[in-house]
């Protein structure tokens, strides 16, 4: 299978990967196709640009970015290397599927959260293990509707979670809520939110210790209360105050009021 022959499959199949094609100096015409794990096929001409070209290319599809980048016939990439070599260009064209976001629990805020994810270009799948709440009937706005526990979710699915994804855990009760924490925590999912008070959260981060999650990492990947203090009440509120958070979070934003700051506002 050629490199474009395996490109279309993986396009067909919605994975994501980045193409990157020299445009510019030696080897204008290779071609290379990467995923997250690295090199599929191909290549541009010299094992060390494969490596770094291929480096790259990983961070730009986990960003959903697509642009030039410029190296050296190695894979030079500091001025003082690419002076005196001549320079390669490498058009690094990523295909990122819309970002993922998992919501857990079929509950009231859930219809809301959906909605506004919807808008935003997220691919929303709903979870829940009571087959009389999880129905499509409730959720038309989602993408897949589950009658599933968080545990076999994330072992046939969270291997696809990056870092543009979501998981929102909704729901309070402990034999769900600590699984879906459990799963998430396990991938490379880049917001995991967690509704509940404060006192609320102080009970759960007991029940994870007892599962063996109290790792400062690890709870520090961990939103909860959930979303941004807005003042939000009702359900369409609290869903704009949690993708604001998500926002802030991948752009590693304080989420400061634009008027009380001094730096680019985009």
């Amino acid at each position: 299978m050629s490199v474009y022959e395996k490109f279309s499959a993986l396009v067909r199949d919605d994975q994501p990967m980045s193409l990157l094609t020299v445009v510019r100096g030696p080897g204008t015409g290779r071609v290379m196709l990467v995923d997250p794990s690295g090199t599929l096929d191909g290549s541009l001409g010299d094992p060390d640009l494969d490596r770094v070209a291929s480096r790259d290319a990983i961070g730009e599809l986990e960003a959903g970015r697509t642009g030039v980048r410029h190296y050296g016939p190695n894979g030079q990439t500091t001025p003082e290397d690419l002076a005196d070599a001549e320079t390669v260009e490498v058009f690094v064209e990523s295909f990122a599927p819309p970002p993922q976001m998992w919501i857990f629990g079929a509950v009231d805020f859930t219809a809301a959260l959906a909605r506004v994810a919807k808008v935003l270009g997220y691919k929303v799948t709903v979870c829940d293990a009571r087959e009389v709440f999880a129905t499509k009937r409730r959720f038309p706005m989602a993408d897949e509707v589950k009658v599933t526990w968080p545990g076999p979710q994330f072992t046939d699915h969270g291997g696809r979670l990056g870092a543009r994804d979501a998981v929102c855990i909704l729901t309070h009760d402990p034999k769900f809520d600590v699984p879906a924490i459990e799963g998430a925590l396990a991938t490379r999912v880049g917001y995991i939110g967690v509704m509940g008070s404060r006192k609320t959260h102080t009970k759960r981060l007991e029940r994870l210790a007892e599962v063996g999650i109290s790792s400062a990492a690890d709870l520090a990947r961990l939103h909860s209360p959930i979303g941004l203090d807005l003042g939000g009440r009702t359900p369409e509120e609290t869903a704009i105050s949690i993708v604001a958070e998500i926002i802030a979070v991948r752009t590693r934003r304080n989420a400061a009021p634009l008027a009380a700051s001094d730096g680019p506002i985009h």
